[in-house]
């Protein structure tokens, strides 16, 4: 079993920034790591990915703006979003599809975090 914590989402002005955090505990051999975001009546979309080499593929939406990243060593991914706009206002999920130790592949979510981005 794997659990996702995520952190650092919030309320922020336009053009500002957050950094969100997501750290994986538990049976882990190797994870892909990524994030969604959730607007109101709107679909779950990606926002970004980030693989165990360190690939990364992003929406183009966010593409120049937010930058996702990873610590292997603390199981922990990143996503740092700058330049912030209203429209980037959602709940924000990390997802992270893990291999264990014993070859079973299973995606995992997190809670989800409010960012609120105003005008």
């Amino acid at each position: 079993q794997v659990q996702l914590v995520e952190s650092g989402g919030g309320l922020v002005q336009a053009g500002g920034s957050l950094r969100l955090s997501c750290a994986a505990s538990g049976s882990i051999f190797s994870i892909i790591m990524g994030w969604y975001r959730q607007a109101p009546g709107k679909q779950r979309e990606l926002v970004a990915a980030i693989s165990g080499g360190g690939s990364t593929d992003y929406a183009d939406s966010v593409k120049g703006r937010f930058t996702i990243s990873r610590d292997n060593a603390k199981n922990t991914g990143y996503l740092q979003m700058n330049s912030l706009k209203p429209e980037d206002t959602a709940v924000y999920y990390c997802s992270a599809r893990v291999r264990s130790w014993s070859g079973d592949v299973v995606d995992y979510w997190g809670q989800g975090t409010q960012v609120t981005v105003s005008s």
